[in-house]
């Protein structure tokens, strides 16, 4: 099993900037692409970014040029640099990761459980 850890999501005002992390542990042999998702209520999950194990990457349209994704491969951990946030960023943001387990080898989607991201004054 191998669980995923967000942080940094609370209220921010309009034009400020959040850091979202995710942090991944447990039965981990390789982290592969990783990726962050948010969700409005009632909604379905949107994607966001990712980022693969070679460091290439994909961001929607709608946000870039405002959020940027990083990852620290030694840390299993993944990054959202979010600035200039507006009020329609106000969701829940999901972490997303695709693992390669410890012993079985098996590749697995795992979700973190999501942190919320208030824009508002």
């Amino acid at each position: 099993q191998v669980r995923l850890v967000e942080s940094g999501g609370g209220l921010v005002q309009p034009g400020g900037s959040l850091r979202l992390s995710c942090t991944a542990s447990g039965n981990i042999l390789k982290m592969n692409n990783m990726g962050w998702y948010r969700q409005y209520p009632g909604k379905e999950h949107e994607f966001l970014a990712d980022v693969d194990d070679r460091n290439n990457i994909n961001i929607v349209d709608s946000v870039k040029g405002r959020f940027t994704i990083a990852r620290d491969t030694a840390k299993n951990t993944m990054y959202l640099h979010m600035n200039s946030l507006k009020s329609e960023d106000t969701a829940v943001y999901y972490c997303n990761a695709f693992v390669t387990e410890l012993g079985s080898r098996n590749l697995v989607e795992y979700w973190g459980q999501g942190t919320k991201v208030t824009v508002s004054i």
